[in-house]
């Protein structure tokens, strides 16, 4: 399997390098990056990536699973309006790029909660994004919406932070239909998203955060 990653930079994208990487399933891994993550490997390719030049998506290859593991916060992009641009637009320019380039496969990390038309500015965008890579009509399409996330970041989120100092306590609470809000290790996320990579079904499919962790428990290399 040839892939392609975006945002391994980040939380979840940093552990699913890793398991592209590790696994002998995987052929090649192109890594679009804004600097190079100093990561070395055979099979790794590593693309100094423009996501503000149009050009630059011209030049992808096609390949058999995309991940877009992009995403930032409004504290850090500086306004709404940034953030969107991020994880909105980004996202988009790269799935019609990997659409156009014949890519069948295209999986994305949203949000728990993620709807065109919440109250949130945040799950809005999330949900705008889902609603806007469905219209691409990909073979096949895989949405992650993770809860909380849980790992070591390299950056400090300080409302991160206080819900993760919580999460014990308010964890085993969430029970039944409110499983999917329970925090989840962002490499049990990229677990999953690799597995489901392997086995791909037709169509749109979306996994809550409970599901991502049910998939991830049953994940093997």
């Amino acid at each position: 399997m040839k892939t392609l990653i975006a945002g391994a930079s980040g939380l979840v994208g940093s552990y699913l390098l890793r398991q592209l990487l590790q696994s002998s399933a995987v052929s090649q891994v192109i890594s679009l990056v804004r600097r190079p993550l100093g990561v070395s490997h055979d099979r790794l390719q590593e693309i100094v990536f423009d996501f503000e030049n149009k050009q630059h998506y011209q030049t992808l290859p096609q390949v058999d699973a995309a991940f877009c593991c992009l995403g930032t916060t409004i504290k850090k992009a500086g306004s709404q309006v940034a953030f969107r641009h991020v994880d909105y637009d980004y996202p988009l320019f790269l799935a019609k790029a990997m659409r156009d380039k014949g890519t069948p496969h295209f999986l994305v990390i949203t949000a728990v909660g993620s709807h065109p038309s919440s109250i949130f500015f945040y799950s809005r965008v999330k949900g705008e994004l889902e609603r806007s890579l469905e219209a691409l009509q990909f073979p096949s399409l895989s949405i992650f919406q993770p809860s909380l996330l849980l790992g070591d970041r390299k950056e400090k989120r300080l409302g991160e932070d206080f819900a993760k100092l919580l999460a014990p306590l308010f964890t085993p609470l969430l029970v039944g239909s409110l499983r999917k809000y329970r925090p989840i290790q962002a490499v049990d996320v990229a677990k999953a998203m690799f597995k489901i990579a392997l086995q791909p079904a037709s169509g749109v499919w979306r996994y809550p955060s409970d599901e991502i962790q049910e998939i991830a428990d049953h994940f093997k290399i």
